[in-house]
């Protein structure tokens, strides 16, 4: 059930339901706007949810397809103006049913989503469309929220560009001669162009932080366990987690509020039991910086002479958090290269469990067009970027399970001395860019990557916009905590974004000219 706090609740004597047959005005513009100002234009009839669906509608069939096209949206949803109309119609009988109610929202496309296919960015699965649904969805729809529709992914959710066989390349809106960030980059270029209010993602290492820097948005890896995995096609299952991309840290409030807790359907989840707060939106206030000790980590800010444009703005952003109160250190954290990169660049539980997460996955739904990764392979229909890597995965044996084992150990290991560090330096995150590259060009590989230290410890991490590069490209700070610290990670997040006021909408999709402020 959808979580609800005194902020929440205040928020919802706001929204009394518009009179039956009050006509909304055609004049509203969504574009940019958050949730709260969404939920007043519908509870003072200035829109309703049916009116918002054509709206971001009217966005993406203007600003998708057309040269140089987005492509961010996989698939539309042919029920959306039906639900979003029944929800109209029922908050006008009894009122909303909480802050998402009749919010447009897109689901990326590794979520199974009852009445669309799931794709995961493959042609093989492109008209793929088992009769089950993700969590998440289901959490979404009861909390209100209208399924507008799927968006791009770089294929299987193997790689940090968005590029796939079904549905191409995503474009970022911020020069559309660059990637957009990935796997999630479709949900990421789609909220940055306001073509719904938020987006879900899916984040193993870095697919909803990547996106959400490149495209000036806000994206949580929760603590392991806070989100279910229960109907999200897996690229690593020790690793996977659903979470929302939003414009701003409160939206991302208010979907997790909706989506995180116990699934038990997904053992993991088990351990989110007392750990998260009744509501995020409660540890929202200005000042939550003030007082808070923040370790910068040396190891992930000037590694290669090209991460110099990132660094200068991390730089900023370190003597930004200053002035908002926190005492800001240097940390080192000893044995990284060991703990983390030694193997496979640090992705070798990733490879080793891709084929066999995803043939389990494939056998539990029947009628998938293929059962297994070897038949994928076989097809030779993966995008070029993407093939290396299934075959990467095919190639590593159960001879190998040693080494995997050792590699899980590993990551238990990295989690107590991150938590060593900032018990001994009495610290309330550490800091480092989210990534250490600006975004690459199309064609080319995504470098830079800082996914590991959250991903691999299975601690919770938030990335916030942080400014524009030169080249008037996104960057984000980002900030690990300790586990079942996310709430606490969300409240510094938004005293820094409502301190900096970073974001700024892409020129590629502007918004309307309403002849107002």
């Amino acid at each position: 059930m959808p979580r609800c706090s005194f902020a929440t609740a205040a928020l919802l004597l706001l929204l009394s339901p518009h009179p039956p047959g009050q006509a909304a005005s055609s004049g509203f513009d969504p574009a940019e706007q958050d949730i709260r100002m969404l939920q007043l234009a519908m509870a003072r009839g200035e829109t309703t949810s049916e009116a918002l669906v054509m709206a971001y509608l009217a966005r993406i069939e203007a600003f998708d397809g057309q040269g140089p096209e987005l492509n961010a949206i996989a698939v539309l949803n042919p029920q959306a103006k039906t639900d979003a109309r029944s929800l109209d119609e029922e908050r006008a009988a009894n009122g909303p049913r909480g802050p998402l109610h009749g919010i447009p929202i897109l689901i990326k496309d590794n979520y199974l989503t009852r009445g669309m296919p799931t794709s995961v960015g493959s042609r093989l699965l492109r008209a793929y469309q088992p009769d089950a649904e993700a969590e998440l969805v289901t959490r979404l729809r009861a909390a209100g929220a209208v399924i507008l529709g799927k968006t791009n992914m770089h294929e299987f959710a193997y790689g940090i560009e968005s590029v796939g066989s079904a549905f191409g390349v995503t474009r970022n809106p911020y020069d559309p001669t660059r990637h957009p960030g990935g796997s999630s980059g479709g949900t990421g270029a789609a909220v940055a162009a306001s073509f719904a209010a938020v987006g879900m993602g899916s984040d193993t290492c870095g697919s909803i932080r990547d996106p959400a820097v490149h495209n000036a948005l806000v994206g949580l890896r929760g603590t392991q366990g806070a989100s279910s995995r229960t109907g999200i096609v897996p690229l690593s299952s020790t690793q996977d987690i659903g979470g929302p991309l939003a414009r701003s840290v409160t939206d991302l409030a208010f979907v997790l509020d909706a989506t995180v807790g116990f699934d038990s359907n997904d053992p993991q989840t088990a351990a989110s039991v007392g750990q998260l707060p009744a509501s995020f939106l409660d540890a929202l206030h200005p000042g939550a910086l003030r007082g808070t000790r923040i370790g910068w980590v040396r190891e992930l800010i000037r590694i290669d002479p090209e991460d110099e444009v990132m660094a200068l703005i991390f730089d900023a952003a370190m003597e930004d958090l200053r002035a908002l109160g926190a005492t800001v250190i240097e940390v080192s954290v000893p044995h990284l290269d060991e703990l983390v990169f030694e193997r496979i660049d640090g992705f070798y539980v990733l490879v080793y469990e891709f084929g066999r997460d995803l043939d389990a996955f494939l056998a539990t739904y029947p009628g998938a067009p293929v059962t297994a990764l070897e038949e994928i392979i076989a097809s030779d229909t993966a995008h070029p970027a993407v093939q290396p890597l299934l075959l990467e995965s095919a190639a590593l044996s159960e001879e190998e399970r040693p080494v995997y084992l050792e590699e899980l150990v590993k990551r238990d290991r990295l989690r107590t001395v991150l938590e060593q560090v900032m018990a001994e330096a009495r610290l309330d995150a550490l800091a480092y860019p989210t990534i250490r590259r600006q975004a690459s060009l199309l064609g080319s590989l995504q470098e830079g990557n800082n996914c590991h230290l959250s991903a691999n410890a299975g601690l919770p991490a938030i990335t916030v916009p942080a400014g524009f590069t030169p080249d008037g490209l996104p960057a984000g700070l980002e900030l690990l905590g300790r586990a079942w610290s996310d709430a606490a990670l969300l409240g510094y997040a938004y005293d820094y974004e409502q301190a900096t006021r970073h974001r700024s909408p892409p020129p590629l999709t502007p918004l309307a000219d309403t002849g107002t402020e």
